[in-house]
């Protein structure tokens, strides 16, 4: 079998090379969300710790353990070999349920440590698995099919937790470990199928650029010469990813101060939709053959979504559209946004450029800050004098969201044409002092 799809994917059929790679790359990270979001559908009532609220607690605590992986991602991926992805990415996921088995096991007291420990492996799954997409003229909707899988894996994962506590009756301490089980087995098939994806051809590499590991020197290399885009990109990030984790964590909460308690099913179906929308959107950019136009159009698809998310939230508080329509078309706002970040504006940016290095690199310094954003969200709820319900709190930030992403990415959108203004002047007066030498 591994012979076989070995040189089926290395015969250039792009019909089956496409279908194999999104199953392997979407099956590989739903599961890997089986092992981090479950604990989060539980709500651990009348239980604090260190004067905080449990839930609250446990959620800054595993991102927290995420935000310290997308630091060390910024190393480890970047400099990550292919021939040690498969072990590598199957041992961090062992210890992840390991984690999870003594997050279930140990007294309240000592939870905390092990749901942190839980999400440092996790943070390096998403820069291992985009690995084997990057780099190739179908980028776009390869990293569509991949990211779509974090839209839906959240609300399926939940709905599988909540039905184990539900159904079953399991504690909501050893519903995490015992979903996390239930995709162990498929989580190490999908491993497989990613292990047998050849690399990137040199028709991939004329398209979207060599992709190839990067030192220290380089990395610094890198950020210097693309210093205040990359600004921009990351403080919008950071407050985008806060906001995409608020929802995510806390969609409980915020799904039965709009009515909906008690129903498992509807993290799942509100998702559909946006993930369905997110994928013809984004894949239909794969079309997009010249890098400059497409990173331009990364920026308008990232601006307009924010007009989206001010605009919902303006019906929705006008009781113009209903609270589940709201929510939908939120959630399709912010993935919109979201998606390009994790893979694919950072991908066209190399291209454009024609920097040889890994998108990677620039992922998991977005990334990193990005976590640390989610967190300063927590404790800001938590602590501060906003003494407001989840729901309130929500769309409080929604409205900051959508100002700050249109500024933010307006200036990066700014930035890079200015950028391309320069290079081509450049190209130019050095196509004139040559024609010049030459005469």
């Amino acid at each position: 079998m591994e012979k076989y799809l070995k040189n089926k994917l290395g015969q250039g059929d792009n019909r089956f090379f496409i279908v194999y790679t999104l199953i392997a790359a979407f099956g590989a990270y739903f599961c890997m969300y089986a092992f981090r979001k479950p604990f989060s559908v539980a709500t651990y009532a009348d239980l604090s710790f260190l004067e905080m609220d449990l839930k609250t607690l446990l959620v800054i605590a595993q991102v927290l353990g995420y935000a310290l992986s997308k630091f060390l991602g910024i190393k480890i991926i970047s400099e990550l070999k292919s021939q040690s992805r498969f072990w590598m990415f199957l041992g961090l996921m062992a210890f992840a349920e390991l984690m999870l088995l003594m997050f279930a096991w140990v007294p309240v007291s000592w939870k905390v440590l092990f749901i942190f420990l839980n999400g440092i492996p996790l943070g390096l799954i998403w820069g291992i698995v985009f690995s084997y997409l990057e780099g190739r003229k179908m980028s776009e909707l390869l990293g569509a099919g991949l990211s779509i899988s974090f839209i839906v894996s959240s609300g399926a994962v939940k709905s599988v937790g909540k039905w184990l506590v539900l159904d079953f009756g399991i504690s909501e301490f050893w519903m995490p470990v015992l979903t996390g089980l239930m995709f162990f087995p498929l989580l190490i098939l999908f491993a497989w199928m990613l292990h047998l994806i050849p690399p990137p051809n040199e028709r991939d590499q004329q398209l979207r650029t060599k992709r190839a590991p990067l030192n220290a020197r380089q990395r610094r290399e890198l950020l210097q010469k693309f210093a205040l885009g990359i600004f921009f990109m990351v403080v919008f990030y950071t407050l985008l990813s806060a906001y995409r984790d608020f929802r995510d964590n806390f969609a409980v909460e915020i799904w039965s101060a709009l009515g909906y308690s008690d129903q498992p099913s509807i993290f799942t179906i509100s998702e559909i939709p946006i993930a369905l929308t997110v994928l013809v959107i984004i894949g239909s950019l794969m079309f997009v053959k010249d890098n400059k136009k497409a990173l331009a159009y990364y920026h308008y698809l990232i601006i307009a979504s924010m007009l989206l998310v001010l605009s919902c939230t303006m019906l929705y508080q006008a009781g113009i559209v209903s609270p589940s329509v709201w929510m939908i078309l939120m959630g399709l706002g912010l993935y919109l946004a979201y998606v390009p970040f994790n893979c694919l504006i950072f991908d066209r940016l190399l291209a454009t450029f024609k920097y040889v290095g890994t998108a990677g690199f620039l992922i998991y310094l977005a990334d990193s800050f990005g976590y640390l954003g989610s967190i300063s969200i927590l404790l800001v709820k938590n602590f501060s004098f906003l003494n407001i319900s989840w729901l309130d709190f929500f769309v409080v930030i929604s409205y900051t969201l959508g100002i700050f992403g249109i500024l933010t990415m307006s200036g990066s959108l700014l930035y890079f044409k200015s950028k391309l203004n320069t290079n081509s002047k450049k190209i130019n007066l050095n196509e004139i002092a040559g024609s010049s030498t030459g005469s």
